[in-house]
């Protein structure tokens, strides 16, 4: 699926996978996030089967021009991870509104695991 707009210069059109590249890097940027993973075993093995796309441990959903996130992450050992899950909802919201002009509805964060 993928978000639609238009202004007074034409339809816009933004992907799930453009959106979910930037919650990624929006992510990765995070203080404390160590990396994003995948949600289930077999979104990991299909990772290993096909090319990097850059986004992985995060899901879009798009339902109008409201805009639902899913990241789910490593954190290192010894931070807080409410103030950690706290950042990085701030920052996925922010990078990802700026850069579609839509609203994100909600950014649900996931802590996966804890790396040393």
């Amino acid at each position: 699926m993928s978000v639609n707009t238009s202004n007074v210069y034409g339809k816009i059109s933004i992907s799930d996978l453009a959106i979910a590249k930037v919650a990624c890097n929006a992510a990765l940027e995070c203080y404390g996030i160590v990396d994003t993973v995948a949600r289930r075993f077999t979104d990991s093995l299909s990772e290993l089967l096909k090319r990097p796309t850059g986004s992985k441990g995060i899901k879009v959903v798009t339902s109008g021009d409201r805009i639902y996130i899913d990241v789910y992450a490593i954190i290192k050992y010894g931070v807080s991870i409410n103030a950690v899950a706290e950042s990085l909802k701030e920052a996925v919201k922010y990078k990802v509104e700026k850069f579609t002009g839509m609203i994100v509805e909600s950014v649900n964060v996931n802590i996966v695991g804890v790396k040393l």
